[in-house]
């Protein structure tokens, strides 16, 4: 018997029988029909799916229905904490309630995210050895209150951050479980989640656990259970998020932590001063000035680049000395633990010895650059203390997700509300960068009226921000405050970099100053959510926002009811990965800018555009102040890319804004 999510979602289904005023939506219908076929009979669809459309009742509904039904089991994948609180405290609890099948739905978390109830009686015992701050010894104290209260034994269910010194004595560990020989063992709450997790129809885990998971099974095991079918919601993050988990980071502050956790030499406090393991503390000295010696070449190397963030085309010329240091050390710890007899603390020490012996490997692979088709690269940060970091991501990771995910897994949904790019809407930039070359596609508009809800207003007489980029981002000024006044606030302004953010907030304050507009700029540091917060309880403040505020943030009603696009969202063509990729399609024969840039940035802009619109009674304008989509070519790509509504072209001359 088909699965049948009509009988949910339709006119006569589950949903309205519950809810007198239902509107049944036809492109949430067409959306989980799409989903169902494509579990039923196999294979991969990719769905658009406008603002107001429901898409994740659309996928849920078939998704339990197959669990149910058909014995499947299933994956969400999302990129946000917010849309993942969503489907947990809300959808999936309302689904429940009305749809006859009974189903379990369970989050997934990584295993740091536990607290380890031998690890914690190890920590206390040895806590004078370990810790020197009092507030350590307090937050200890009130985690092993807590381990005795909290339902689940995750770091999120308690009321205060903990140091990270104090949680990664406690946290719960791959490489440093006894199993079934713990004492602790049927206490464990990351096993009670195993176990929660095997019998589960539905997970729901975030982007990175997923990908996380996928590096592993190539490994020969996996966090997650076998499944049948993947759904990934906000799928449009999943190319930035696989990159950053296919590859290497490693930085000099990491280094030192892993080191100090060891043995600290300002406190002579760690875990081998407890045990008086003195043939591993001279050897952590040893590490620590081969640690010095390496980022120190490597910074003076980075010093002679022109760009904070420099690409390493060839190995570097370093000695590997460090790496040498790590894994003596390692051989230090695994002699020492020899002598310990307890298992509990035995383990510790392992854990330890191989957490060096990893950090080793991951040096190595970065210096002899050891995977192929990687970009490698260098960022350093001044301060205090310099930082160094060492990155690596995948030129490409369609080939490994092609590899692991598409050509393992019977059925992939993908969905988001900015897969495609143009008019007609293609999808093919985004299957060629995951490397999904077979799957169907579907196009879903809004069920909002856009004509009547939103008006485009497009300023032409604003300096070519690529050819005039200092007299653009001088008269862009008068601009802003422009659209500001026709709102008198409201209103989210989306940046493309934090210099220009910065400049615009120190320009503009005398001026919303005057108008008693309340300013939250992003260059303040004050964190997205506080912005966020503060923003709704004012009904006239303005946002000024960057990278993380063109997706993501949802504030329906009057509240926004204007978002001033500054510069169309290109990225920056000097970051080593971007960098690289486009030399590769140029290598292949291919146009960069055109099957790259344009289509990564045309979405980046339907996110932003997205902001508005976030329920059928928003109204409101989107200003878009760079002249390119009126003078460029590729412009049209991204005007027919965005819904259709009434667009006016501003001639205004802009004057840079005083005060009265």
């Amino acid at each position: 018997m088909p699965l049948d999510p009509a009988s949910i979602l339709g006119p006569d289904g589950a949903v309205a029988r519950r809810l007198s005023r239902y509107e049944v939506r036809d492109e949430q219908l067409r959306m989980a029909d799409a989903v169902a076929r494509a579990i039923e009979g196999g294979g991969h669809l990719m769905v658009e799916a406008g603002t107001g459309v429901g898409k994740s009742f659309a996928y849920l509904v078939p998704a339990i229905l197959a669990a149910v039904e058909m014995k499947k089991k299933v994956v969400v994948s999302t990129h946000t904490i917010a849309l993942q609180e969503q489907l947990l405290r809300k959808d999936i609890p309302f689904l429940r309630s009305v749809m006859p099948q009974e189903f379990s739905a369970v989050l997934v978390k990584g295993r740091g995210n536990y607290i380890s109830l031998r690890r914690m009686d190890v920590a206390a015992s040895r806590a004078g050895s370990t810790f020197h701050r009092p507030e350590e010894f307090d937050q200890l104290a009130e985690m092993r209150v807590w381990a005795g209260q909290t339902p689940d034994g995750t770091r999120s269910d308690l009321d205060f951050k903990p140091l990270p010194s104090v949680w990664d004595a406690v946290q719960s560990e791959n490489g440093n479980c006894l199993g079934r020989q713990c004492p602790r063992q049927k206490e464990c709450f990351y096993f009670q989640a195993r176990r929660r997790i095997w019998t589960a129809n539905i997970l729901i885990v975030n982007h990175a656990l997923f990908v996380s998971d996928l590096a592993m099974r190539a490994s020969g095991y996996g966090l997650l259970p076998d499944y049948d079918v993947a759904i990934f919601d906000e799928a449009h993050t999943l190319e930035a998020v696989a990159g950053e988990h296919l590859g290497i980071q490693v930085s000099n502050v990491g280094v030192d932590y892993t080191l100090s956790r060891l043995y600290n030499e300002r406190t002579k406090k760690g875990s081998l001063a407890f045990y008086g393991l003195s043939d591993a503390v001279a050897q952590v000295r040893q590490a620590r000035t081969a640690a010095d010696d390496f980022f120190e070449s490597v910074a003076q190397w980075h010093g002679r680049q022109s760009t904070p963030t420099a690409r390493v085309r060839n190995p570097l010329e370093v000695s590997t000395a460090l790496v040498e240091e790590l894994r003596k050390l390692s051989t230090a710890i695994d002699r020492g633990a020899e002598t310990i007899e307890s298992a509990e603390h035995h383990i510790e020490l392992s854990a330890a010895g191989e957490r060096c012996d990893a950090l080793a490997d991951q040096v190595q692979s970065w210096v002899k650059q050891g995977i192929e088709q990687q970009v490698y690269w260098v960022e350093s940060e001044a301060g205090p203390r310099r930082r160094v970091r060492l990155a690596s991501a995948p030129l490409d990771v369609g080939p490994t997700l092609r590899r692991t995910l598409f050509e393992q897994t019977p059925t992939c949904i993908l969905t988001s509300a900015t897969l495609c790019v143009g008019s007609p809407p293609k999808f093919e930039f985004l299957k060629a960068r995951l490397g999904l070359t077979r799957a169907e596609t579907l196009a879903l508009g809004s069920p909002f009226d856009y004509p009547n809800q939103v008006k485009i207003h497009l300023a032409r007489n604003l300096p070519d921000p690529s050819s005039q980029p200092q007299d653009f981002e001088r008269d862009v000024i008068g601009a802003i405050a422009h659209y500001l006044e026709r709102t008198q606030g409201k209103a989210f302004v989306l940046f493309t970099s934090y210099k220009m953010l910065e400049a615009a907030a120190r320009a503009l304050t005398p001026w919303l100053a005057e108008r008693n507009i309340a300013l939250f700029a992003q260059s303040d540091g004050l964190p997205r959510s506080k912005m966020v917060e503060a923003f709704k309880s004012d009904v006239n403040s303005v946002i000024f926002g960057a990278d993380s505020f063109w997706q993501g943030v949802d504030v329906p009603g009057e509240s926004l009811s204007n978002v001033i696009i500054v510069r169309l969202p290109f990225s920056v063509p000097t970051h080593p990965l971007l960098e690289a990729r486009l030399e590769d399609i140029r290598r292949r024969g291919g146009n960069p800018f055109v099957e790259y840039q344009i289509p990564e940035a045309v979405i980046k802009l339907k996110q932003g555009f997205g902001r508005l619109i976030r329920t059928r009674t928003d109204r409101g304008i989107v200003a878009i102040l760079d002249p390119r989509v009126l003078t460029k070519p590729y412009g049209k790509t991204f005007l027919n890319s965005l819904p259709d509504c009434p667009r006016i072209v501003d001639k205004d001359d802009f004057a840079r804004p005083s005060a009265r």
